[in-house]
């Protein structure tokens, strides 16, 4: 895969959504109960599994020119023989705590399930959710609608850390802890090879794609054309990972996870209200 090499050299680190500048905003509708939303998102997601298949006979003998660019189909009539979503992806728990989305109420923390599918495993380096991820990605609803992907020959460096902010925390984030973690299951490709044209070409990339529910997305948030309790299905190409320090305390940030749940936002060991990930003291 050749990429431009100007944006790999920039660095350009950016949050999910904050690519997309010609939306209608975000607003914010009163939080229902995780648990009652998420039996509606799972019935949702779980009849899509069902009924739609990807090109894996592609991903398994792939021709000469082919993209490795995964492609979603309804079955038709004629696909009794195909082997379904469902049967090709792999279920994730998460555990979401109701304080993520201050949601009034007994503390509770619910169980979410996300689906991952790793059509092609990379040949590099894998990576944590507190780490950077280089990538090609699009995101799209249930109904196929097509909320935000960015060009396919500029990929995107993301921080995955900050993609977890819940709704109480001061960092700029999304509350889209669900990118994070399908991220974090896809390795990266081999290091890259600069071209003579000035390009740089990375092989045996990872490409996978996840679909989780609303309360790993934006959850009771609208934003732009994603409606509230929506579903949100990634795919996703992992050209490179970076591991980050993010407070520049020698540590990294991954390692901050005190607790070792994959969460950053609840390990504060000084109760200074700073994550310990962005907080040298």
């Amino acid at each position: 895969m050749k990429l431009n090499r100007i944006v790999a050299l920039s660095a350009l680190v950016v949050v999910l959504g904050s690519c997309n500048n010609d939306d209608d905003g975000t607003t914010v509708e009163p939080a229902r109960p995780l648990s009652e939303v998420l039996a509606e998102d799972e019935a949702k997601i779980q009849t899509y599994l069902k009924t739609h298949y990807y090109n894996y006979e592609e991903f398994e003998n792939p021709p000469e020119d082919f993209d490795y660019k995964i492609e979603v189909m309804e079955i038709g009539e004629g696909d009794t023989d195909k082997e379904t979503l469902l049967e090709k992806m792999v279920p994730i728990k998460v555990s979401v705590p109701s304080s993520h989305f201050l949601i009034s109420g007994e503390e509770t923390t619910v169980e979410h399930t996300m689906y991952f599918l790793d059509a092609r495993p990379g040949a590099g380096e894998g990576l944590k959710v507190a780490d950077s991820a280089f990538v090609r990605y699009s995101g799209n609803l249930i109904d196929g609608t097509v909320f935000d992907e960015n060009n396919v020959d500029f990929p995107l460096w993301f921080d995955l850390a900050s993609l977890q902010a819940p709704a109480t925390s001061t960092v700029t984030g999304t509350a889209a802890r669900g990118f994070s973690e399908g991220a974090a299951l896809i390795k990266g490709g081999t290091p890259a090879v600069v071209n003579e044209d000035g390009t740089y070409s990375v092989d045996d990339y990872g490409v996978g794609m996840f679909i989780f529910p609303s309360g790993l997305g934006y959850y009771n948030i609208v934003r732009g054309t994603i409606p509230a309790y929506s579903p949100l299905i990634f795919k996703l190409d992992m050209y490179a990972v970076n591991q980050t320090d993010h407070d520049g305390d020698g540590i990294p940030s991954i390692d901050e996870d005190t607790d070792g749940d994959g969460y950053l936002f609840n390990d504060d060991a000084d109760d200074d209200g700073i994550p310990d990930y962005l907080d040298a003291d």
